[in-house]
């Protein structure tokens, strides 16, 4: 599922992702976080739409100290790692086969003292929801996990489960197919969505989701 690469990674693109270190500085920290696209595929690369979303985070958009976070199809952490630097606990998930990889970044990117504010655990959309309390996060943030059709029924389902009325839902993503635009027609179904952020140079575009039943006035 999520070792299927991108088309648009051919040539030139494919370049960055081979390098076995990618180093980014945010919240006063510098962040290495280590690349294995030969063995894992997507899901072990820095894409933009993760550096666009720590940047969003960073610039203080959302209340993060003592916030309960989580990130979805997390791949190599980064978004999960910021989050924490700035203060959230924060749940950092993926399926199995990517946990060790991820596990590895995590604890070569955190100080001792911030490490047990973060736990990396299994989920595999719409299947293991039950490890999960409902409604049990305050944020829900994922970067580039809108892009294959066939997940989009079990993603939604899952954003379902972990939303409570005051949860708020940060998606980055390149819109690049017809199929991106269908995942925020489905979304908005469910929860009222509006875009809070673009960045031109990387094309990438961040969305704000909530559970319509709530007050619109946050």
């Amino acid at each position: 599922m999520a070792l299927v690469p991108y088309e648009e990674t051919a040539g030139v693109g494919l370049r960055a992702f081979h390098k076995p270190l990618a180093t980014f500085s945010f919240a006063n920290h510098r962040i290495q976080i280590r690349q294995d696209w030969r063995q894992l595929g997507v899901a072990a690369v820095v894409w933009d739409a993760a550096i666009v979303l720590s940047t969003y985070l960073e610039m203080g958009a959302v209340e993060l100290r003592g916030c309960s976070a989580v990130e979805l199809g997390a791949g190599t952490g980064l978004v999960g790692i910021v989050a924490a630097l700035l203060g959230a606990h924060v749940t950092i998930t993926d399926r199995k086969v990517a946990l060790e990889f991820l596990k590895s970044n995590v604890q070569a990117n955190l100080p001792p003292h911030i490490q047990p504010k973060v736990v990396v655990k299994e989920l595999t959309w719409g299947q293991n929801l039950g490890s999960f309390s409902p409604g049990e996060f305050d944020l829900i943030l994922g970067a580039d996990i809108i892009y294959l059709e066939e997940t989009f029924t079990d993603l939604l389902q899952t954003l379902e489960h972990l939303c409570s009325n005051r949860s708020v839902i940060l998606l980055a993503c390149r819109i690049r197919y017809e199929r991106d635009n269908n995942f925020l027609a489905m979304l908005k179904r469910q929860f009222t969505v509006s875009k809070v952020h673009y960045d031109p140079e990387k094309d990438i575009h961040i969305y704000k989701a909530q559970k319509r039943n709530q007050r619109e006035d946050l």
